[in-house]
């Protein structure tokens, strides 16, 4: 059960795919301009995760090496399609506002980098927390960006009005300009609170440099140049 919930927080946090790995940055910056938005592909991306690692796990042991990315690439395909016919039958105005961003999950680097990296080689349990976990993180990643675009460029949050009518909104952030500073700005935040989560751990520069060996990998060893490191 450990490994289960290691597997939940290595996907919000320690390896989030927006803001530590940067992967998946088509839909991220692309349909976040509303933060339901960010939650719907978020949550349809993490079903997709999570159904294509079950069944990657399953058959890893049948799949052979020389057709496994072909395989895999079917099999997140049919879950890909699968989602999509039951978004458009059941919530269409999710599925206009996605557009064109549900298929192109088929090719979104997370889904098919967490078959090949881990899903491939682990069972189904674990590979099914990873999925999850990692889904979950993206999911909180585009529905932070989304918030924040959306606040100040429409002065909104979930389509609710929560500036005062005299806020005149910066429609630059619901433009494709806004998405890249709201990114970067979020990825700042979240380093500098992984540095000083570093500093609480008691991280210091008389550490052996040894950042590779290091158990702890809060800081990811930026604390040192790459000639320090070596």
């Amino acid at each position: 059960m450990k490994k289960c919930f290691e597997r939940l927080f290595n996907g919000l946090i320690k390896e989030n795919p927006t803001f530590v790995l940067m992967l998946g940055m088509c839909p991220t910056l692309a349909v976040t301009t509303s933060a339901i938005n960010g939650i719907g592909m978020g949550l349809t991306t993490t079903v997709v995760l999570i159904m294509s690692n079950i069944i990657i796990s399953m058959l890893r042991k049948v799949i052979p090496d020389g057709v496994r990315i072909p395989a895999f690439i079917v099999v997140i395909a049919s879950f890909v399609t699968i989602v999509e016919l039951l978004l458009k039958a059941y919530i269409p105005t999710l599925y206009d506002a996605l557009g064109l961003y549900i298929p192109l999950i088929v090719v979104n680097c997370i889904i098919l980098g967490r078959a090949e990296s881990y899903a491939s080689k682990n069972g189904v349990i674990y590979s099914a927390f990873d999925g999850l976990g990692m889904g979950l993180g993206f999911t909180l990643g585009l529905t932070c960006i989304g918030l924040v675009r959306e606040l100040i460029g429409n002065g909104s949050v979930f389509d609710i009005a929560v500036l005062p009518e005299s806020y005149e909104p910066l429609t630059i952030f619901i433009l494709a300009p806004g998405a890249f500073l709201v990114l970067a700005f979020l990825v700042a935040i979240m380093n500098k609170i992984k540095l000083a989560a570093g500093r609480d751990t008691g991280i210091t520069g008389d550490c052996d440099k040894l950042c590779k060996a290091c158990p702890n990998k809060l800081c990811g060893g930026r604390r040192y140049s790459e000639e320090e490191t070596r």
